[in-house]
């Protein structure tokens, strides 16, 4: 911790961006400050009631920061490294990547098309649209109106002087202006493509207003066919606006955003409400499974959605304030080129349509939640069929699976893996050290860690597992089932899964079971050992290395106790300090034990290497053989 209070007192009082790490670096939040010291010593000494925040600051062991000239600058760098990081303990948009955006492109004579993938060059982007119907409608309707060309090539003043290009099908049906042969002036083009911005915005009086300017000034030319052309132009964007609900008389611009929170999900809606109509509604799930402050939430959804959003009305209704209001009016404000309003209705038409919005995002909130209880509640065709493999009374949903792991009975271990509905549940594994078994007994081990594990479900009252499973054969098993009758649990499904012919052993029968090798039954019973067995010989091996690595530190010559916990403060762990330089080993400890701890360290890492390799291919033969079993 006092490497962390050093590097505390060197970050400066400037705007930026901060970023929690743990000890595999992997980012846990990201966040932003108007001064990072401040913001940042705020976190380390926090005390408060917030539980989320302590088991975030639990976790937490290191930090970086990058400072920039202004906080609208931090703003927008810490939603751009949340879109790309994605840290737990921050507010995601889940499968933001998949909805599509209308593009108009940055060319000569643009194209107009839905993407999915945002390239900025210039290209104007609308969206995102989780209704991709809605895109579908909005598009047709833009290439009925407005005949802009839907081609890939690349048309420029030299292409068309050069005869490069011909007209295609659309020109000949009127759905082109033929602008790869010059048949449509560049100016005259970019005007069309200036309405059909006009439409997607939804700014439509505006652009029927154009239109019929157009009309009269095409007519008064005396060129009729033309002016018939906008004619039908305007009809048709009319038709398309009364389809539009009407819900402000005044012909106002802005969107209204409100949100509906469970546990570990919320439900963001936004309407686009476009000179008094509603133009468009759109919904995304926001992932928060470490925040359940519903104002945080929200604000994360306004930095993501708008970040990457070229359209801005003046004003954003939101239900309630958000966390840092004042700094995300003033980054949109610098996006849109003019004044931004964050607003909270509180009476009147739109506290009203406001509570419309918040009943839809209740809704649609509901809907999702309904389909995981269902997705929860179906069983895969796996375990059905283990079901009918093993003879059990109910689905094995749930699996708790146990392994040992010892070399010569020394640093013996044990893992507990979780598997619900076929896949593996990681926040329930648990490890063991094993406490009363002494050498080599795989079995009296078993029973101990069992005796352990029904032990703490039962003084938790919660309900056993659909079935038990140990790593080993017939004599596992029986030490394992003389646990469970001692506690009452004689009719526990149990069962053990024997390395050498995957054959599967249960209490009182001599032979083992026989499952067909092409049972997918099998293919999960064998998933969940490996899976075991893998979470055993990972914990076993950074045991056994702590443990070496100690000793070595404690056999250097003039390292006592307090210079090693020094050492451990330093670095924060023994495997930290064996791959730290021997420059920053002296500044710790003097040149003279610096040199004789890389010495030590060095012999330890060349007698270490072996088992290494040895595990690594033990690794290897698991995955060819889950190979051979899937090709069988």
């Amino acid at each position: 911790m006092s490497a962390l209070q050093d590097k505390l007192k060197r970050t400066p009082r400037k705007p930026g961006v901060y970023l929690l790490k743990k000890n595999d670096s992997a980012i846990l939040y990201i966040g932003k400050a108007k001064q990072l010291k401040n913001r940042l010593l705020s976190h380390f000494r926090s005390t408060g009631s917030d539980l989320r925040h302590q088991r975030l600051m639990s976790k937490v062991t290191d930090f970086e920061y990058i400072v920039t000239d202004t906080e609208v600058e931090a703003l927008i760098l810490e939603s751009n490294l949340i879109k790309e990081h994605k840290p737990r303990y921050n507010v995601n948009l889940k499968d933001d990547k998949t909805y599509p955006y209308i593009r108009v492109t940055h060319e000569p004579f643009p194209r107009v098309f839905v993407t999915r993938k945002i390239i900025r060059d210039g290209s104007l982007y609308f969206g995102p649209y989780t209704d991709a119907g809605a895109v579908r409608k909005l598009m047709s309707a833009v290439q009925r109106i407005f005949p802009l060309r839907t081609c890939s090539r690349t048309i420029t003043r030299e292409t068309i002087a050069g005869g490069k290009h011909r007209v295609c099908l659309n020109y000949q049906i009127g759905r082109c202006r033929g602008p790869c042969e010059g048949r449509i002036p560049q100016e005259e083009y970019a005007w069309n493509v200036d309405q059909v911005v006009q439409f997607i915005k939804g700014k439509n009086r505006q652009l029927i207003n154009n239109l019929k300017k157009r009309m009269n000034m095409l007519s008064g030319q005396k060129r009729y066919e033309e002016a018939a052309k906008v004619r039908d132009e305007i009809a048709a964007v009319m038709q398309f606006t009364n389809m539009q609900k009407v819900v402000d008389s005044v012909y106002s611009d802005r969107d209204i955003i409100t949100i509906a929170s469970e546990s570990t999900i919320s439900c963001c809606v936004v309407f686009y409400v476009r000179e008094g109509r509603v133009v468009n509604r759109l919904h995304f799930y926001m992932d928060n499974r470490e925040q359940n402050n519903a104002a945080y939430v929200l604000g994360g959804f306004l930095k993501q959605f708008y970040l990457h959003n070229d359209f801005l009305p003046k004003q954003i209704d939101i239900p309630f304030a958000v966390e840092d209001m004042d700094g995300i009016e003033a980054w949109l404000g610098q996006k849109r080129g003019g004044k931004v309003r964050l607003h909270i209705p509180v009476r009147g038409k739109k506290a009203g349509l406001m509570k419309m919005c918040t009943r839809n995002a209740e809704l649609l909130l509901t809907e999702i939640m309904i389909q995981r209880k269902k997705l929860e509640t179906r069983i895969s065709k796996s375990v059905g069929i283990l079901q009918q493999d093993l003879g059990l009374d109910k689905p094995p949903v749930r699996i708790e699976a146990f392994d040992i792991s010892n070399i010569q009975g020394t640093d013996s271990v044990a893992s507990l893996v979780v598997f619900e509905n076929g896949r593996p549940r990681k926040s329930e594994y648990r490890k063991y050290k094993i406490k009363t078994v002494q050498g080599a007994d795989d079995f009296q081990s078993m029973a101990e860690v069992l005796e352990r594990r029904v032990e703490r479900l039962q003084s938790e009252n919660k309900p056993m597992p659909d079935l038990f499973m140990v790593d080993g054969g017939k004599g596992q098993v029986s030490a394992a089932f003389q646990v469970l009758k001692r506690h009452g649990l004689a009719d526990q499904p149990l069962i053990g899964l024997a390395k050498r012919l995957e054959e599967v052993y249960l209490p009182g029968h001599k032979d083992p079971q026989t499952i067909p090798k092409s049972s997918p039954g099998l293919y999960l019973l064998c998933a969940v050992r490996d899976e075991a067995h893998r979470f055993a010989v990972t914990f076993h091996r950074q045991r056994r290395k702590k443990r070496t690595l100690s000793s070595v530190l404690d056999g250097v010559e003039g390292i006592g106790e307090k210079r090693r916990n020094k050492l451990l403060a330093a670095f924060g762990s023994v495997e930290k300090v064996a791959g730290a330089e021997e420059s920053a080993l002296a500044r710790i400890v003097g040149s003279k034990q610096a040199a004789l701890i890389k010495k030590a360290l060095a012999q330890y890492t060349e007698a270490d290497v072996s088992g290494t390799i040895q595990s690594r291919e033990h690794n290897t033969k698991i995955q060819k053989q889950q190979i051979l079993r899937r090709a069988e």
